[in-house]
């Protein structure tokens, strides 16, 4: 059943991303649809992450990251890599990273 399947995706946002509690809002919405995964800021002034759960709750996060972001931030594009069915959640909770 694919829609029972776990996935594991990576993620990168770019735009007005940073200082604009993107991560909290991340966080939030990832623990709302009960992913597990973390969110960090970068250098280059994006913020990267994973997710894992059910892969419908992750379709759902994945546009969530991609059209939605916090009320201040202002998303350019978002760039998803190393999507992959995984047999457990591999993850614990949902959290930023520093």
């Amino acid at each position: 059943m694919a829609e029972n399947r776990l996935v594991s995706v990576d993620f990168e946002v770019f735009g007005n991303v940073q200082g604009v509690c993107f991560r909290m809002y991340t966080e939030d919405h990832g623990r709302s649809l009960g992913l597990s995964g973390w969110v960090k800021n970068t250098r280059q002034g994006t913020v990267i992450g994973q997710v894992q759960g059910p892969w419908d709750k992750v379709s759902d996060m994945k546009h969530w990251l991609k059209s939605v972001g916090s009320p201040s931030s202002r998303i350019d594009r978002a760039v998803f890599s190393n999507e992959r069915d995984i047999s457990k959640v591999e993850i614990h909770g949902f959290s930023t990273r520093y």
